[in-house]
């Protein structure tokens, strides 16, 4: 192995040395958190499931090989732990087991840290439950409650390395990419060849003298895209992948969410993973080994892709860009492609884990469709209320789903070692909806919906006080022509999608992550009248907008909420859309209405293509929003609020604003071209 032999010793003292060395080195270190169990609805196995996994093992202990070299076909040679089955005196097994991979960007060493951490005897368990029974209820933080239940909901079993599963008989080996954490070369992105890469790490893995052959993969977030990369790559003997919080099209998704920049997001990722790079090799340092090219691959490239996030802020003109940066925005070019992943070419068992507030929702939420050619026996998704950081804080408890632990385990234990448990059987779709309780179903959206539409109407809703404008969401179209001015600011800084866009973080500050009026001060709010009855909206929201502006573009941000009788104002899904991409709409990639309405587009987002527009002249653009499943409670109201803004989340790519002059932007409320909002549901809201 590239010259150099597995060192073996057991991962509680591996962790423990890390810990003592990150100690030491804390000047270095850049810390990425990602983070008795009653019946799952509708899932008679839960039980026998969760018991399987909370049992003694068959194998006592864990032996870790730390910074095992796995060279790739281009000579760089890439990092890996590998935990194994073994006895009591942490002697590895000489069994031959399943090998699940996680290729990670944030430093196998805090994947390490993390695992130690949450699995100390004796002390992790109450503390974790400690912290899950803390009730704040009521409170101005109770948002806090999310990131104290993360840690019992399971995420950092799939973050990391799982005892549980090892010591059941699987085989953990959890890889730094290219250019990230302690292996070498220069961190791609999804690029090319670390889509090769990966392929070859599972074939490194899959042909180890411990190794029977079958594989899995496991992994949150930047490792639960590279899973269904690896799957649809056609990865050889690949038998069941597990992705929480995956992405499929990484600029729709993310880059780019409604041709808006998520410069939040990408800001505290890129440096994330920057500076966990910088973190040294620390098992190898100790054992008195260092790698030179490691370091001058460090030198040459610190700070990975800050030069294109910064163009994508400031740069007035295509041409400004650096060619890496308009590869991004070109659509069908050879980078953006592989930014993408061919869902129908996946015909491995999938089980996804994803939630409503989540940065990668819109993915997330279509992965039963977009994964066509898997039966229903092979693909489950399970959509929780967290964000990024706190996916998983919302099952392990009671009336709730399994743990990610325990559905993981149970997952590979049936498409990898072929046991019968019944998960096959589960409910395709497991959905917490926002502002209600578990629901389970066979599909997504919903086949009992429809979708209705809620015209935009200048009427006063009396329910907004303190927005721009108040107007009202009616069944019937406008009676009046008006026209509604908004202007960019920055209140959305207090608001549900700055949550989202921060990965949960702010999440214990209630006025803002929980209740959105701060933010619609910028605002023009749409509100409907109160439901009378529980009201399920499900599936993806659209907004058809006309439109006026001064400028050359417009940039309209529109948020869809949840109005309680307190007048709270509850986030439940968040889009935006400059209108020189309105004509790069994809028919055959959008989704429309048994009548005809658009409900879902896509756009290509294609910055050459752009079509700006004449100053003073109207448009109508479709402004997607996220898919969304929540439950209006009877006295509850829908609400839509237009920006012209929406810091951090998605504020307009520096070409965009130099056309916008960030002016104000105007809604025309005009009965001959009337705007509304289009949502699924089964009961009537207006």
């Amino acid at each position: 192995m590239a010259g150099e032999a597995e060192r073996g010793v057991s991962v509680a003292w591996v962790g423990v040395r890390a810990l003592v060395c990150v100690a030491l080195s804390a000047a270095l270190v850049v810390t990425v958190f990602a983070p008795s169990v009653s019946a799952a609805p509708g899932s008679s196995n839960s039980k026998a499931w969760t018991r399987d996994y909370q049992a003694s093992h068959e194998y006592a202990g864990v032996h870790v090989s730390t910074s095992v070299p796995v060279r790739m076909s281009d000579g760089v040679v890439l990092r890996a732990d590998v935990y194994r089955p073994a006895d009591r005196h942490n002697r590895p097994t000489t069994d031959k087991t399943p090998v699940i991979v996680n290729m990670t960007p944030y430093n196998k060493l805090i994947s390490m840290i993390a695992t130690t951490a949450t699995n100390i005897p004796r002390l992790s368990k109450p503390v974790i439950d400690f912290l899950a029974s803390i009730n704040l209820s009521g409170t101005p933080i109770s948002g806090t409650e999310k990131l104290l239940k993360m840690l019992r909901g399971g995420m950092v079993s799939a973050l990391s390395m799982d005892p549980k599963l090892v010591r059941s008989g699987y085989t953990q080996v959890v890889v730094d990419v290219r250019g990230t954490g302690t292996s070498q070369g220069k961190w791609q992105v999804f690029g090319p060849r670390e889509r090769k890469d990966t392929l070859e790490v599972l074939e490194w893995a899959r042909t180890r003298s411990y190794s029977n052959g079958h594989l899995g993969m496991s992994g949150v977030s930047y490792s639960a895209v590279n899973q269904l990369q690896a799957a649809a790559d056609g990865a050889k003997g690949l038998d069941a992948i597990f992705p929480v919080a995956p992405m499929t099209d990484i600029v729709s998704d993310v880059v780019a969410p409604g041709s808006g920049f998520g410069a939040g997001f990408l800001g505290l990722w890129l440096f994330a993973v920057n500076g966990s790079k910088m973190i040294p090799d620390l098992p190898r340092l100790l054992r008195g080994r260092f790698d030179p090219r490691w370091l001058r691959d460090r030198v040459t490239d610190p700070a990975v892709f800050a030069r294109e996030y910064l163009q994508a802020i400031a740069a007035p003109t295509m041409r400004a860009l650096s060619p890496e940066a308009r590869q991004l925005v070109t659509y069908r070019s050879k980078y953006r492609e592989s930014l993408t992943t061919d869902m129908p070419k996946v015909d491995v068992p999938t089980f996804s884990i994803g939630g409503w507030q989540d940065l990668f929702t819109n993915a997330e939420a279509d992965m039963l469709n977009q994964l066509s050619s898997l039966t229903p026996d092979k693909k489950k998704l399970v959509m929780g209320t967290g964000q990024h950081l706190t996916n998983g804080w919302d099952m392990g408890g009671r009336g709730q789903p399994p743990t990610i632990g325990v559905l993981q385990k149970a997952w590979f234990d049936r498409w990898i070692k072929n046991e019968d448990n019944g998960i096959d059987e589960f409910p395709a779709m497991t959905s917490h909806l926002l502002g209600g309780g578990w629901r389970q179903s066979s599909e997504f959206p919903l086949p009992t919906s429809q979708y209705r539409r809620l015209y935009l109407t200048g009427k006063t809703s009396h329910t907004s006080p303190t927005s721009v404008r108040d107007g009202s969401l009616s069944a019937s179209p406008p009676v009046n022509r008006e026209q509604w001015t908004v202007r960019p600011g920055i209140t959305t800084l207090c608001s549900g999608d700055t949550n989202r866009d921060l990965i949960g973080f702010v999440g214990f500050l209630d006025v803002c992550s929980k209740d959105n009026r701060i933010a619609e001060r910028g605002a023009l709010t749409f509100t409907s009248p109160r439901v009378s009855t529980s009201t399920r909206i499900s599936g993806p929201v659209n907004v058809h907008l006309r439109t006026r502006v001064d400028a050359r573009d417009g940039f309209y941000v529109a948020v869809a909420s949840d109005v309680a009788p307190s007048g709270r104002s509850e986030v439940i899904s968040t889009g935006s859309m400059s209108l020189s991409i309105r004509g790069q709409l994809d028919r055959s990639r959008s989704k429309y209405a048994t009548g005809g309405d658009l409900v879902d587009p896509y756009y290509a987002f294609d910055g050459a293509s752009r079509q700006p527009v004449k100053p003073g002249s109207s448009h109508t653009v479709d402004i997607g929003l996220l898919p969304t499943d929540a439950l209006l409670k009877p006295g509850h109201r829908l609400r839509v609020s237009i920006y012209a803004f929406n810091a951090p989340r998605a504020i307009s790519f520096g070409v965009i604003s130099r056309d916008t002059g960030l002016r104000p932007e105007h809604v025309v409320i005009d009965p001959a071209h009337p705007s509304w909002v289009t949502v699924s549901s089964k009961e009537a809201i207006a």
